[in-house]
């Protein structure tokens, strides 16, 4: 490789041996490279950078993000974990509980239940305010009782036959609006956003009566109001074989990565392997536990394409949570370039 092919390689890639993983630092930095410049240039940056949909769901998205930098991917991921709003319950107001479940314990299983309200309607709730308001806060009840069921066989012992009741699910939480809401949400289908989420179980004579309060906030106060299931990224793969592969050599050469990444094509009677799909690989590195193919395929990433996974707890769908990441990362950035300001005029 020469001088120049190997700069490019340091510049663009991080390689996986063996024994260690190299070119791990971003060094595309003004003055490190002769004969490179590498000072920042918007139009050179909006050239270079995209965002491409892969998949969408209703709960997940996988996107690429190529032409940035390790600590922006970090900072969106961040941002998506932490910064962007959601609505949670906050305070349990506790009337009635004779479940085996202490009210500690029930308070804080509720606050985990994900609530499918769009938190851009409501405002944050001041420090101070003990009451809540229609514009900050919205109020759930979840009142039942467990019985006996006078149906039931005399001979079974199967609770959901015996009981009724006896099983409280997120399903039961019902909303109860405050103020003008009834008015202001009519046809908001305000309510946890999966029904089956067990809360408790009850014996006859045992019920709850609880009062919710839910109130705006981030993930970064509390993990309830994080609206991520996950977020992750991860660098594109990069396979490159050095040389053909063929026979029985590319048969073990394919089990060595994951299904879909290594593809055998027929030419001429040989078997010859070929990469198919480089982006579905793990990177395990079995490849290193066969000496007479370690040498023959590289291992790398491509340093500023970075595969995003986010996945939703149902709060708002994925693509609303990742422009939602991009407002809060405009917003930083604004303060930071306000801040400077004020610091130049002083």
């Amino acid at each position: 490789m020469t001088a120049r092919g190997s700069v490019e390689e340091m510049r663009s890639r991080v390689i996986l041996g063996e024994f260690g993983v190299r070119n791990v630092h971003t060094t595309d930095f003004p003055g490190n490279y002769p004969g490179y410049d590498d000072a920042w240039d918007q139009a050179k940056f909006e050239k270079n950078f995209r965002v491409d949909v892969i998949h969408m769901d209703e709960n997940t998205l996988e996107f690429d993000m190529v032409g940035i930098d390790a600590a922006i991917a970090n900072a969106f991921r961040r941002i998506l974990l932490a910064e962007v709003p959601t609505m949670a319950v906050e305070k349990v107001f506790v009337y009635n509980n004779t479940s085996i479940v202490q009210d500690e314990i029930l308070a804080h299983r509720l606050g985990l239940i994900p609530i499918r309200a769009d938190p851009r309607l409501f405002e944050y709730k001041n420090q101070g305010d003990e009451e809540g308001t229609e514009i900050d806060t919205l109020q759930f009840q979840l009142k039942i009782k467990c019985s006996r069921n006078p149906h039931s066989a005399k001979e079974s012992s199967d609770p959901n036959e015996l009981y009724i009741n006896h099983k409280v699910y997120s399903k039961h939480i019902t909303w109860v609006p405050l103020g003008n809401q009834a008015d202001l949400f009519p046809d908001a289908d305000l309510r946890p956003v999966h029904d089956d989420i067990l809360i408790a179980q009850l014996r006859p004579g045992q019920e709850i009566d609880v009062l919710m309060h839910c109130v705006k906030g981030i993930g970064k106060d509390h993990a309830k109001f994080s609206p991520v299931a996950t977020a992750s990224y991860r660098l594109l793969p990069d396979i490159t074989l050095l040389q053909p592969i063929e026979g029985e050599a590319a048969e073990t050469l394919k089990k060595c990565f994951s299904p879909g990444v290594i593809e055998i094509q027929n030419i001429r009677g040989k078997k010859v392997a070929r990469v198919a799909n480089a982006r579905m690989d793990t990177f395990s590195r079995e490849i290193f536990r066969h000496d007479d193919l370690k040498n023959l395929v590289r291992l790398a990433r491509v340093r500023d394409h970075y595969i995003f996974s986010v996945e939703s707890t149902g709060v708002l769908p994925p693509d609303v949570l990742v422009s939602e990441a991009i407002k809060v990362l405009i917003g930083k950035c604004r303060r930071f370039l306000d801040e400077l300001d004020s610091n130049h005029m002083d």
